[in-house]
């Protein structure tokens, strides 16, 4: 099963980004949000912002400086959620899974947006979402 978990911002500086947000949203930043990630709560999905090195800020509608995020997607079980998004046309790019078999993979859709699929122990899903350890 594949569940929308977060909606990722690039930006230089979580904490800022996040504050932002919280003061827009009315919504808390998380605890344990940290320099390089952020996140809101939003019942199943997560608003979430992650430092990039040598940001650049979209210039919309520019093309040269285009829009940045990324979706991630936790899954029961990761080999079997990526022979099916590979089935569909996403295309692999990088993994970091752990010897426990928790981590993501970084695929892109057919037209190069990027996206995750996450396995991360300890998660349990509730009819309210995730709960994290």
């Amino acid at each position: 099963m594949l569940r929308l978990t977060d909606f990722i911002i690039d930006c230089p500086d979580t904490r800022e980004l996040a504050s932002f947000y919280s003061e827009v949203t009315g919504r808390p930043v998380k605890k344990g949000s940290d320099e390089d990630w952020a996140g809101i709560a939003f019942g199943e999905v997560e608003l979430a912002f992650i430092r990039v090195d040598d940001y650049r800020a979209p210039q919309w509608p520019d093309g040269e400086h285009p829009k940045q995020f990324h979706l991630d997607f936790e899954v029961d079980d990761i080999e079997a959620e990526e022979r099916r998004v590979l089935a569909l046309g996403a295309t692999f790019r990088q993994g970091f899974i752990g010897p426990e078999g928790y981590g993501w993979r970084v695929y892109t859709d057919p037209i190069g947006h990027p996206f995750c699929l996450c396995r991360n122990k300890g998660v349990v899903w509730t009819d309210e979402g995730p709960t994290c350890p």
